[in-house]
C-alpha cells in the first residue's frame, strides 16, 4: 500500500463532505462530523486526505502529548514544562480500530509498579497520539457505547482521564472527530448522534460521466500514486493556505444579533433537545463567513449551518430517518431576518401604496385580511384533511377481517398492512451468566457492572481488586522478609476485579406470514408488537435477525445485524397468505443460529416465535413442527412465543410449541409493560384485600 495519500482536492463531487470537514479544520470548536453513507463511497478517503491539508503544529521537545510549547498543558503528565525547546512536525491523523478496548484509547497504567515500586508509570493511549490532529472512526456505530460515550466525552471537554484505584492521569485531548458509518450496519443511538457537531449524508453519484471520471482518476493513482498526486500538488497547496487564512480571520468574524436570533429561532422551530444545536449552529456559521472571507454572518451561513447541524439531531426514535424540510426552513430564516422592533408602525398608510387595498386594513384589519393567506402558508388547512381521509377509508378495510382468519385461503396473498404503535414491552432475557459484548439485557460478566468476586488476572491486569490482593499477599509476608511497613507483593498475589453488568443477544425472530396471520386488524397488531420488539432490541444495544414463513418455506428476510431500521422496513413490507409452514421456519431459524454461533460464540440467542401455533403444508405438519421446537430445547436455546391466537374458541397451540422449545408463551396484550405492571398491581390489590379480611 503506497504512503502517499489520495489527493483530497481529487475527490469527484460530495461538497456537503467537503465543506463539512474543511469547516471543523478552521474551527475544531463546531465538534467534528458524522459522515453516513452507503459503502464504497470514498468516505475513509476522503478523511484521511484532509489530515494532509492541516497545518504542521510546534510541539515540545521530548512530550508524548504534543504539548503546544506557546501554551504547554499544565496537568501535561510529562511536564512540567519550563521554557521548553521544541520542533515541527505534521498534523496526527490517528485511526481507531472498531475492536478498541477502553485501555488503548485513554492509556493504561502498570498498576504492578505503581503498587509495588510506587511510581505512577503510565503509557498514553490514542487520545494522546491524536492531540491537536484528526480522530478518524471508521465505522462508529459498531464500537461499544461505552467506548463511544469516551469518546465523545473527551472531544467535548478537550481533556481526557484516567482514573485508577486512586491514581489520576489527566492530559490535554482536543481533536478535530470524524466519524463514518453506513446506517444498513446499525444506528447511533439519538444522545449520541447530538454529541457530533455537524453530520453529512453521501451516496454514490448517478451520473456516468462522474463515476467514469472516479474510476479514471483512481486507475491513475494506483498505477503511479506520486505522479498522480503531484498533479493535484498546486491545489492541495492553495487550499491548504485557505485553511490557515481562514482560521486568522474566525476570531474577527461577527454574529449579529439578527443571525443569532435567526439560529435560535430556526432550532425552536425543528424541535431539537436541548441547546448544544444552537451553539453548534452558531459555531458553524462563524466558520462559513470565515471560510468565504467575511467579517460578518449572513443568512446564508445560517441557512448552512442549519442544513449541516440540524438533521440528525431531528431523530425521535431509531425509526426516523434524518432530514429537514427545506421550506420551514426558509420561511422561519424569512420571518427573524429583520431585527425586532419593539414599537409599533404607526406610518402604516405611508406604506399603503405597496398593497392595494386599504392602507388603513394592516394595522386595524390585519387579522382578518391576514387570516386567510396565513392559513394556508402556516400548513394549518393541509393537517386537517390527512386524518380526515384516513378516518374515512378505515371503516373499509375491517369488513373481510373474519373470512381469512378463520378460513385461509392457501393459494392468496393478502397486500402488505401498515404496523400498529410501538410501545414498550416487556423484558425477555437469556438465562444464566453470558461473557457477550456489553448491553442491556442478559446478565454477563463484562467490563463495566458491579464488582461481584475477584479472580487471577487473565492475561495484562488491568481492574485491580485491592482488597483481594492484599488478603493473597498478607499470609508470606513473613516468609518474604518483610521488613517496614510496605508490603512485599509477588506476581502471583494480584487479583483482579470481575464485574457483572448486562450484555447484548441476537433476538432472531421467526415470524408467521401465513394466510392464519391475513386479518388486517390482526397483522396490524402483531406487526406492532414485532416493531415494539425490534425497538427494544434496539435500546438494549442488540444484534436482529427475521425469518419470515409462508406457502412453502421460509425466508431469511434479515440476516443478522445491528440495523433495527433495516428490520422495520422489511417487516412494513411482509406480505401475508399461503399455508404455515412453521417446520421449515423453525429449521431455518436453528441453521441461522448454528452459523452465529460460529462467527459469534461469546452472543448468547434469544429465539422470538411470532405464530399462532398451527401448522399447514404436507403430511404430519404439526409433528414436523414439534420435532424442530425440539431441537433448540436440546441446546438449550432461550426462546419466547408470541401467541397471536384470536378469537372466542382457542386451540392453545402456540403456548403448546412453548413449552416444547423450553420457552414461554405471552399474549399480545402480556406483551405491554404497562399491562404486565398493572396486572402486578391489580394481584397484590387483591392480596391484600384477602388478607385485611382474613384478618377481621
Amino acid at each position: 500500500m503506497s504512503d502517499v495519500r489520495y489527493p483530497f482536492t481529487a475527490i469527484v463531487g460530495m461538497s456537503d463532505l467537503r465543506l463539512g470537514l474543511l469547516l471543523n479544520a478552521v474551527s475544531p470548536a463546531v465538534g467534528g462530523v458524522l459522515v453516513r453513507g452507503e459503502k464504497g463511497t470514498a468516505k475513509s478517503t476522503m478523511v484521511r486526505a484532509l489530515a494532509g491539508l492541516l497545518p504542521s503544529i510546534a510541539a515540545v521537545d521530548g512530550c508524548r502529548f504534543a504539548c503546544d510549547p506557546a501554551a504547554p498543558d499544565p496537568q501535561c503528565p510529562d511536564g512540567p514544562h519550563d521554557a521548553p525547546t521544541s520542533h515541527e512536525r505534521p498534523s496526527q491523523l490517528v485511526e481507531l480500530p472498531v475492536g478498541v478496548a477502553e485501555d488503548r484509547i485513554v492509556g493504561s497504567l502498570d498498576l504492578e509498579r505503581a503498587l509495588a515500586e510506587g511510581v505512577k508509570a503510565y503509557e498514553p493511549g490514542l487520545l494522546a497520539r491524536a492531540h491537536r490532529g484528526v480522530l478518524y472512526i471508521d465505522e462508529v456505530n459498531l464500537l461499544q457505547d461505552h467506548v463511544v460515550d469516551l469518546l465523545l466525552d473527551a472531544a467535548a471537554m478537550g481533556r481526557s482521564y484516567v482514573e485508577r484505584e486512586g491514581v489520576s492521569v489527566r492530559h490535554a485531548a482536543r481533536f478535530l472527530l470524524v466519524g463514518t458509518m453506513n446506517p444498513e450496519e446499525g444506528e447511533l443511538r439519538p444522545q449520541l448522534l447530538d454529541r457530533f457537531g455537524l453530520t453529512v449524508e453521501i451516496a454514490a453519484t448517478r451520473d456516468p460521466a462522474e463515476r467514469a471520471e472516479v474510476v479514471r482518476r483512481r486507475l491513475a493513482y494506483d498505477a503511479d500514486p506520486s505522479s498522480f498526486a503531484a498533479r493535484f500538488a498546486a491545489e492541495e497547496r492553495e487550499l491548504a493556505e485557505h485553511i490557515t487564512a481562514a482560521r486568522e480571520l474566525l476570531p474577527k468574524v461577527e454574529l449579529t444579533d439578527v443571525a443569532l436570533r435567526q439560529i435560535t429561532a430556526v432550532c425552536a422551530a425543528f424541535e431539537v433537545d436541548g441547546l448544544r444545536a444552537d451553539i453548534v449552529m452558531a459555531r458553524t456559521a462563524v466558520a462559513l463567513a470565515a471560510w468565504a472571507g467575511r467579517t460578518e454572518v449572513l443568512e446564508e451561513d445560517v441557512r448552512k449551518a442549519a442544513q449541516l447541524a440540524l438533521p440528525h439531531r431531528r431523530r425521535r426514535n431509531p425509526f426516523d430517518a434524518p432530514g429537514l424540510d427545506e421550506e420551514q426552513l426558509d420561511r422561519t430564516l424569512e420571518e427573524h431576518a429583520q431585527p425586532d422592533d419593539p414599537e409599533p408602525e404607526p406610518e402604516g398608510e405611508g406604506d399603503g401604496p405597496d398593497g392595494n387595498d386599504g392602507p388603513d386594513d394592516g394595522p386595524d384589519g390585519g387579522g382578518p385580511d391576514g387570516g386567510p393567506d396565513g392559513g394556508p402558508d402556516g400548513g394549518g388547512a393541509p393537517e386537517p384533511s390527512a386524518p380526515e381521509d384516513t378516518g374515512t377509508a378505515a371503516p373499509e378495510e375491517p369488513a373481510p377481517q373474519p373470512v381469512p382468519a378463520q378460513h385461509p385461503s392457501p393459494a392468496r396473498e393478502s397486500a402488505p398492512v401498515a404496523a400498529g404503535d410501538p410501545y414498550r414491552t416487556k423484558l425477555f432475557t437469556v438465562q444464566g451468566t453470558g461473557h457477550g459484548a456489553q448491553g442491556r439485557r442478559s446478565p454477563a460478566e463484562t467490563t463495566g457492572g458491579h464488582t461481584v468476586r475477584a479472580r487471577r488476572p487473565q492475561g495484562t491486569l488491568s481492574r485491580l481488586h485491592l482488597t483481594a490482593t492484599l488478603q493473597a499477599a498478607a499470609p508470606h509476608q513473613v516468609a518474604r522478609g518483610r521488613a517496614g511497613r510496605a508490603l512485599v507483593l509477588h506476581k502471583d498475589d494480584f487479583r483482579e476485579q470481575v464485574r457483572q453488568g448486562r450484555e447484548s443477544n441476537l433476538v432472531l425472530f421467526v415470524v408467521d406470514a401465513s394466510g392464519s396471520m391475513a386479518a388486517r386488524q390482526r397483522m396490524t397488531a402483531v406487526k406492532g408488537a414485532v416493531l415494539s420488539l425490534l425497538m427494544d432490541a434496539y435500546q438494549r444495544r442488540d444484534k436482529i435477525g427475521m425469518i419470515t414463513f409462508r406457502g412453502t418455506g421460509a425466508e431469511l428476510a434479515l440476516p443478522p445485524t445491528s440495523s433495527v431500521e433495516v428490520g422495520a422496513a422489511r417487516l412494513e413490507t411482509l406480505p401475508t397468505g399461503g399455508r404455515t409452514p412453521l417446520a421449515a421456519g423453525l429449521l431455518r431459524a436453528h441453521e441461522v443460529l448454528r452459523v452465529e454461533r460460529l462467527r459469534d460464540p461469546n452472543r448468547r440467542p434469544l429465539l422470538v416465535v411470532v405464530t399462532d401455533g398451527r401448522a399447514t403444508g404436507g403430511r404430519d405438519a404439526l409433528a414436523r413442527s414439534h420435532r424442530a421446537a425440539a431441537l433448540f430445547a436440546a441446546q438449550g436455546t432461550a426462546s419466547v412465543v408470541l401467541d397471536c391466537e384470536s378469537g372466542p374458541v382457542r386451540l392453545g397451540l402456540a403456548r403448546t410449541l412453548a413449552g416444547l422449545l423450553g420457552g414461554s408463551a405471552v399474549s399480545l396484550d402480556e406483551l405491554r409493560a404497562e399491562g404486565v405492571a398493572s396486572l402486578v398491581r391489580a394481584n397484590r390489590a387483591a392480596t391484600h384485600t384477602t388478607s385485611m379480611r382474613k384478618a377481621a
